[in-house]
């Protein structure tokens, strides 16, 4: 059985930092593409972070724009486990993250860990 487990949020101020982790189990880790998604109230689910191990060249990182510079997505396939560094943090960013593994047609979701950015 597939199981996507974040943990790390909380709430932080402005500027602030957090770490999100997502700890993966019952699937081969290193097949997988693994995502960070976020889901604002009222908002769309929206991609944040994509990370891709290519074999031994390295990982392969993309962000999206409202993040790229503040947010950091890693992976340790040894752990079986991806995170999302956050830095600068702002309110508008504010939303459940989840963590997303996908490989092929085979795709797990977590379940979230809420961030909540406010003074």
């Amino acid at each position: 059985q597939v199981q996507l487990v974040e943990s790390g949020g909380g709430l932080v101020q402005p500027g602030g930092s957090l770490t999100l982790s997502c700890a993966a189990s019952g699937l081969t880790f290193s097949s997988y593409t693994m995502r960070w998604y976020r889901q604002a109230p009222g908002k769309e689910r929206e991609l944040v972070a994509t990370v891709t191990r290519l074999g031994n060249s390295g990982d392969i990182r993309s962000y999206a724009d409202s993040v790229r510079g503040r947010f950091t997505v890693s992976r340790d396939n040894a752990k079986n486990t991806v995170y999302l560094q956050m830095n600068n943090l702002k309110p508008e960013d504010t939303a459940v993250y989840y963590c997303y593994a996908l490989t092929g047609p085979n795709s797990y979701w977590g379940r979230g860990t809420q961030v909540t950015v406010s003074s």
